[in-house]
């Protein structure tokens, strides 16, 4: 098993001396970084948000600021939209499907029941169904309960129109997200069947929870072997996970973890991540695996990333 470490405070390493933009910054990173990396899904870009956010903050004129929090987010926000663009090009030529950075979190986040709902990849993936803008809103007014006015000014539309973008996205994201709420003890068992099928290579306990319309998205980056395009169907994932699970038998090590606030799996082979998989679960059957190969996508899950509303 890996040591694990916890994220640095950000960009700069603050002494006693700082001064209040400092202090304010310290205190709202976990926040900002939350808030950039559910309207990106990549931390990476994320970090670069943070980044971009701060030079922008010491340069503000600390008697125009009120709300230190509100200021900040909406700095955070218009940086993230910004990099939005450039990452929806990346993804025009990546190659295979492209899956939300998995970050390995500390259980305060799976505590919070709206957070870890937030930042699961079955939720990522829906918001990556929005239009940029409605997954601004949507994040800022159903995940944080940002006021309209406050959202208005991160996104440069009026309170107004953005009650409309709102209610809009809510709808969209309602049709798709998960169909139910999921107790842990299903999401555990379905990924102690998964840990038994690439374990020992027995995959029936696992068959015998897909779903007839269970998705399988395998996120290689070009780089290491995944599908090229999403798996659908009990018989078609079933099949795939047959012929690829069964060669880890006897040589992967696996470890039940806390991935982006939900149960998950890092999957290591002579102590190199393999993959982290996690899962959907609608009315008790797997109805999404999502498996992270990519290797420039690994490296948050050997150290918890601090994540708060």
């Amino acid at each position: 098993m890996s040591e694990r470490t916890t994220d640095a405070t950000g960009p700069l390493a603050p002494d006693d001396g700082r001064d209040w933009a400092t202090d304010a910054y310290v205190r709202h990173r976990s926040l900002l970084f939350t808030v950039a990396y559910e309207i990106l899904g990549s931390a990476a870009d994320a970090e670069d948000v943070l980044q971009e956010t701060w030079l922008r903050w010491v340069g503000v004129d600390a008697a125009t600021v009120r709300d230190h929090r509100a200021y900040l987010v909406r700095i955070a926000t218009r940086q993230a939209l910004s990099r939005l663009r450039t990452l929806a090009r990346r993804k025009e030529t990546y190659v295979g499907p492209w899956l939300p950075e998995p970050l390995l979190t500390a259980p305060d986040v799976a505590e919070d029941v709206e957070l870890a709902d937030s930042v699961s990849t079955a939720m990522l993936l829906v918001l990556e169904t929005l239009t940029p803008t409605e997954r601004a809103v949507f994040v800022l007014r159903d995940v944080f309960d940002l006021e309209y006015a406050e959202i208005a000014e991160a996104v440069d539309k009026t309170p107004a129109a953005v009650r409309q973008i709102a209610h809009r996205a809510r709808a969209h994201v309602a049709a798709r997200r998960p169909r139910g709420p999921v107790s842990p003890d299903e999401t555990r068992r379905a990924l102690a069947a998964f840990q038994q099928a690439v374990e020992t290579g027995d995959l029936r306990n696992l068959i015998a929870l897909l779903a007839p319309d269970v998705v399988a998205l395998g996120d290689g980056g070009g780089v290491r072997e995944a599908a090229p395009q999403p798996l659908r169907g009990a018989q078609e994932v079933g099949r795939v996970l047959s012929e690829g699970l069964p060669r880890f038998a006897g040589r992967a090590d696996v470890e039940a973890v806390e991935v982006n606030g939900r149960a998950g799996l890092v999957i290591r082979v002579d102590g190199v991540i393999e993959g982290v998989v996690t899962i959907r679960i609608d009315d008790g059957l797997i109805t999404g695996i999502y498996n992270v190969r990519n290797p420039e996508k690994l490296s948050r899950v050997e150290r918890e990333t601090a994540m708060r509303r």
